[in-house]
Parts: structure tokens; sequence; C-alpha cells
């Protein structure tokens, strides 16, 4: 992926970054808060989520993700983690020495938030090279990544009604963040529910057959945006519903809210509850993802944003 183009032009996709071993995570954490201290218990509930899940995707995934766009565009995309290796910085060094001077962003998290976004787009500004950057700001709504979050929900409606019996009410969620962000004005809560409606449209659903709900909040203070999947979850038991089918759509890989906060937390949460859980398959690989980002690309006029 990091090939000289006589164009000087290349793709950049960010991501949120995951370490590679356990002993990483207290250096890992350090980066995501910024160099803020967090309590000794956090730092362990998180090595503790960490080893039951025994692995850690998200680079390699996000990797083959740039991969496989780079061979559908023929040009060569970069990948760059905020907050582990290859970190934004060293990956624009990479770019640099193979004479990239225009450069189109896109963040691996499709709405925009300043929690999210906005901090990817502030690693670029800090960055000292030559590049201009076109930066997607969001593109919660882009049809085929529409279509491919719909694709993985039908598929796992379907295999869920064949063990269940029925068709299991189905929970969207995305990754909370704090309730100042969205007083705020940021437009994170409306793009992750439009998100949301336009995949359960896409998949057919009734609006009574789904609802909406935030997940994986903090663990270090703060008011943060709900409902929670766990109230959510009580509140179809209450309904008299016995299982319940979650599709995350504000993740596109697996990573540690995915395998543990769902596959894990979720589950077990449920059972506890006497109910059943599915999941609807990340879209990790998936040709319409890659589709999608490539008719980002395809679609961006080049307008240089000198940082």
């Amino acid at each position: 992926m990091s090939t000289r183009n006589k164009s000087h032009q290349a793709v950049l996709l960010l991501a949120h970054g995951s370490p590679d071993s356990l002993n990483q995570i207290p250096e890992f954490l350090s980066k995501v808060t910024g160099g803020r201290p967090l309590p000794a218990a956090v730092v362990e509930e998180v090595k503790h989520r960490y080893a039951r899940v025994g692995s850690f995707p998200l680079t390699y995934l996000t990797v083959k993700q740039g991969e496989l766009l780079s061979e559908r565009l023929g040009m060569p995309v970069y990948v760059g983690m905020r907050n582990w290796h290859p970190l934004v910085s060293e990956t624009l060094g990479r770019m640099n020495a193979d004479g990239i001077t225009h450069v189109r962003v896109i963040c691996m998290a499709p709405q925009n938030s300043r929690t999210s976004v906005g901090l990817y787009r502030s690693s670029l500004r800090d960055a000292v090279c030559n590049m201009s950057f076109d930066f997607v700001e969001s593109w919660h709504d882009q049809p085929k990544l529409i279509q491919s979050f719909a694709e993985k929900l039908t598929t796992g409606l379907a295999q869920a009604e064949i063990e269940y019996g029925k068709v299991p009410p189905v929970i969207f969620t995305a990754h909370s963040v704090p309730e100042r962000t969205i007083l705020e004005g940021d437009p994170y809560e409306d793009q992750t529910k439009q998100t949301a409606a336009l995949v359960a449209s896409a998949a057919r659903l009734d609006r009574s057959a789904w609802k909406f709900a935030f997940q994986s909040q903090g663990m270090s203070g703060g008011t943060w945006l709900g409902p929670t999947v766990e109230q959510t979850i009580l509140q179809l038991k209450t309904s008299g519903q016995d299982g319940v089918f979650i599709q995350p759509i504000g993740f596109l890989c697996d990573h540690i809210e995915i395998l543990y906060d769902i596959d894990i937390g979720f589950k077990e949460f449920a059972a506890a509850q006497g109910m059943r859980l599915w999941r609807a398959e990340s879209l990790n690989t998936s040709p319409l993802l890659t589709e999608a980002l490539a008719e980002i690309v395809r679609s961006r006029t080049f307008v240089p944003d000198r940082h």
C-alpha cells in the first residue's frame, strides 16, 4: 500500500487503534485519554475484557479493508491509527517518503462526532508534512454502507429465526458519547439514528420491530448518552420478549466493543434475564463496504485543505 504513484494522490483511512497485547494496554489507554491518568480499577477492567476476548483484530481488519480498497481503486491506500501503531504520524511519514502530496481522508467511523472524527482531524493538523487533505466529515448515509449493514442484518435475522422460531426484535447500537458533546451541537446522535433508520428501511423492518440504544458508555464518570443496551433489553423483556438481535451500526469491524461488549457482556446480561441474544456479523471485509469507500473517493472533487 505504500508504493509510489505518478499522480501523487492516495487515500488515508483513520481508525481508533487497538493494542497488540495485554501488556500494552496501559500505554494504549494513556494515548486514548491524551495522557490523563485513569483509575487503576478501570485499567484492570479493560485488561480483563481484552483477556476474555483473547484477540486484537481491529488493526489487522482495518489494514485489510485498506488493501481491498486499494485493489478496487488502483491507487495507494494507507492506514493510520490515532491511539496505537501504525500511528497517524508514522503513516504520514511513510506517505511523505512515498511522494504523496494529495490525500483523501476517510474516518472508519461513519457518523461525525468531535470525540472521534474531530480527534482524527486534529491528529492531521498536529502533523508536520507536505500534504493537502480532502477530509470526509461523515458518510453515515452512504447508500452502499446502508446496503452492507442491511445485508448483514437480513442474513443474521434469518439465522436467528431458524434457531428461535420467530424473528426477534432488533436493537441498533452505536458507541455512546458524553451528553455534553450533544448539548454543544455535535451531530452524532442524529446521524447514528439516521443510519439505523435507513438500514431498517433497507431491510424492510417495520418501525415496531426495532429500537435504538447507545452502548459502551465510559467507565470514568460523567453522564453518557442513552438509553443503554441493558435498559433496552429490560424494556423488551417487560413487553414479553425473550429474544433480541443486536445490529451495531457505528462500527465497521470486529473489535473490543463488538467482541466483548456485545458478544460477552450483553449476551450474559440477556441470559441473566432469561433471554437469548444474537448479533449481526460485522462488516469487516464486506465487498459492499469496499464499494462504499470507493464511491466516496470517486465522488470527491479534490479541494486541498492545507493544515
